[in-house]
C-alpha cells in the first residue's frame, strides 16, 4: 500500500518538472511516507529525522532563484512526513521535530506538489490530517518504478477495527472504488506495457459497490479477462469475508498468482475474540482445507502477533500448534505495541518485553524450518 503511495506522489512531482533522486543532500524535496502499524516503524522514521536535521540547511541543488531568502542563502530543503503515523501524530511531529515543513495523511496525498508549492512561497508549515477521503483523481498514477507491474487501489481504509489495528483511524472506513474506474485504469496500464497486476486494499474480499451490484470474486474475473494481463495477484485478504468461490475462480484462471495471503494473527480463540477479528481458529482451518483442495500447490502467506496483552502460555501453543498443522510457505511475525486510538490500547500490555521476544523467536525459527522445506518461488510484489 506504501509504495503504490509512493509512486502516486512521485507521479505528481515529475508531471510538474521535478527529477527522481536518492541523493537526500541534493534533493529540494524530502519525503518520508510512513507507516503507523507498529510502534517500530515510528521509532525508525524519528531516527531518520535526525539525520534529515543535519541536512535542512544544505543549499538545495535545483532551488529556483526567486525563492531563495537573498543572493548567498538559497532556500532550505523542505522537510515532509506523510502517510498514516503523520495522520496518526499530526502536529505532535513538529513539536518533537520543529524542522519539519510538512505533515500531511494518506487522504491529503492528491494535494501534496501544492502544499509543497506553499511552503516554498508562503515560508509557512502545513499540516493537514483531517480529510475524510481521498480526490478520486489520484488513482490517475503517472509514475510506475517497475514498467511491467503496476499496483492497483480497489479500495481505500477498513471498517474491521480490530482491537490491536490503527488503519481505521489513519486511513478511514473501508470505501471501494468504482469497478468501472479499476477496470479502465487497468486497462490503461496494458497499454502502456503493464502486464503484471496486484490488486490493494486492506480488506479486499470485502469489495462491493452497491451501485455496480459487483463483489470481489465478479471483479477479480473481469479483471483476468483483461487482454494483456499475465498475472494478477492481490492483497490483503480477511478470513471472516472469505467466499469460496474465489479458489474456484483462482483454479480456473491461469493468469491469476495461487498465492493466498491469509493473516490469522493468532491460534487462540480467546485472543482472536480479544483481537476482535470475528473467526475462530476451526473456521481458518477450514479455508485452509478448501484452498488447498480446490488449488493442491497453492501458496500461503500469514500474519501472526506475539504478546498480545493476556496471552498466555496456552494461548501462544494454540498458535505454535496451528502454524505447525498449516504449514504456512511464509509468515510475517511481529510482536504487539501498543496503537494510539485503538480498543487494546485500554488493555494493560502485561507481557513482557522478554517473553515477547522468546515467543517471537520460537515462531522465527520454526517458520524458517518450514519455509526451508517448501522450496518455493514465487514473486511476491
Amino acid at each position: 500500500m506504501n509504495d503504490h503511495d509512493s509512486d502516486l506522489v512521485i507521479g505528481q512531482f515529475l508531471a510538474h518538472g521535478y527529477k527522481l533522486t536518492e541523493n537526500k543532500k541534493e534533493a529540494d524535496v524530502v519525503l518520508l511516507n510512513t507507516c503507523s502499524v507498529r510502534q517500530h516503524a515510528e521509532d525508525r522514521v524519528f531516527s531518520e529525522l535526525g539525520a534529515l536535521k543535519k541536512l535542512k540547511s544544505v543549499p538545495p541543488k535545483f532551488a529556483p532563484a526567486n525563492l531563495s531568502r537573498g543572493d548567498n542563502h538559497p532556500a532550505e530543503k523542505i522537510i515532509g512526513v506523510i502517510g498514516c503515523m503523520a495522520k496518526n501524530l499530526g502536529k505532535k511531529i513538529i513539536e518533537r521535530a520543529p524542522y519539519v515543513d510538512l505533515v500531511i495523511g494518506p487522504n491529503d496525498l492528491s494535494h501534496i506538489y501544492d502544499y509543497v508549492k506553499q511552503i516554498r512561497e508562503k515560508r509557512k508549515k502545513i499540516v493537514e490530517i483531517d480529510s475524510a477521503a481521498r480526490d478520486k483523481s489520484f488513482y490517475k498514477n503517472l509514475y510506475h518504478r517497475d514498467k511491467k507491474h503496476a499496483y492497483v487501489n480497489i479500495s481505500e481504509g477498513c471498517s474491521n477495527f480490530c482491537s490491536y489495528c490503527v488503519v481505521p483511524y489513519v486511513r478511514g472506513l473501508q470505501r471501494s472504488r468504482p469497478a468501472k474506474d479499476i477496470l479502465d485504469e487497468i486497462k490503461k496500464l496494458t497499454k502502456d506495457g503493464v502486464s503484471s497486476v496486484t490488486l490493494l486494499g486492506q480488506n479486499v474480499n470485502d469489495f462491493g459497490s452497491k451501485q455496480e451490484n459487483i463483489n470481489f470474486v465478479e471483479l477479480l474475473n473481469l479483471i483476468s479477462g483483461i487482454k494483456g494481463i499475465k498475472e494478477l495477484s492481490f492483497l490483503t485478504l480477511h478470513p471472516k469475508d472469505i467466499d469460496f468461490r474465489l479458489f474456484d475462480l483462482m483454479a480456473k484462471k491461469k493468469n491469476i498468482l495461487k498465492y493466498l495471503h491469509l493473516p490469522i494473527q493468532s491460534g487462540s480463540n480467546r485472543i482472536l475474540k480479544l483481537m476482535n477479528r470475528k473467526y475462530t481458529k476451526e473456521k481458518y482451518l477450514k479455508i485452509i482445507k478448501e484452498f488447498h483442495k480446490k488449488i493442491p500447490n497453492g501458496v500461503i502467506a500469514t500474519d501472526v502477533i506475539v504478546g498480545f496483552p493476556t496471552e498466555t502460555e496456552e494461548d501462544f501453543q494454540d498458535t505454535l500448534d496451528l502454524m505447525n498443522k498449516v504449514k504456512f510457505n511464509f509468515a510475517y511475525i511481529f510482536k504487539y505495541s501498543p496503537r494510539p486510538h485503538t480498543k487494546a490500547q485500554n488493555l494493560s500490555d502485561d507481557i513482557p518485553k522478554e517473553e515477547k521476544q522468546r515467543r517471537h523467536q520460537i515462531l522465527l525459527n520454526l517458520q524458517r524450518g518450514i519455509s526451508r522445506t517448501k522450496k518455493v518461488r514465487i514473486k511476491i510484489f
